[in-house]
Formats: structure tokens, C-alpha cells, sequence
């Protein structure tokens, strides 16, 4: 499986979404679902996923599906669009 699905699955199974949802709309600030615990809940589970430790400034920074594909690209993960 690669990296992108990965990725997806972690933020389908976190926001219970369909995949088609995932794009440069799905942010923090726009959708509901998306409050402090369903972002730790999608942080520990990308670490899980990935094996890394994000940096609280990253984390912090976290908040949407695009940026996310940036931070994680800081930790050598490669998400081909």
C-alpha cells in the first residue's frame, strides 16, 4: 500500500468520512468534526501509521488535509498527490 493511501485511510477512519471528501477543503475550520480530540486521535494515529514523532509545532500546525501532506513530507514521507 502506499504512502497516500495510508494517509487517507488514517483521516477516512479518524473522521469516519468518504475518501472523495479529502481535498483542499477539508480543514479544521470547516469541518465540524474536526475539534482537539479528533485532532490528537489523527496525530497519534499518523504516527502509528508512519512510525514518526511529530514536533508540537507541527502538530499545532496540523490543520488540514493539504498542510498535513506538507509536515509529513518534513518526515520523510512521501505522499504522491
Amino acid at each position: 500500500m502506499d504512502n497516500l493511501t495510508r494517509y487517507n485511510n488514517v483521516f477516512k477512519t479518524v473522521f469516519n468520512v468518504d475518501i472523495h471528501e479529502l481535498n483542499g477543503d477539508f480543514a479544521s475550520g470547516a469541518i465540524a468534526k474536526w475539534d482537539s480530540i479528533t485532532h490528537l486521535s489523527l496525530i497519534t494515529e499518523l504516527e502509528d501509521e508512519f512510525d514518526i514523532m511529530l514536533d508540537p509545532e507541527d502538530i499545532l500546525g496540523f490543520k488540514s488535509y493539504l498542510e498535513g501532506k506538507e509536515i509529513l513530507g518534513k518526515y520523510d514521507v512521501e505522499l504522491n498527490s
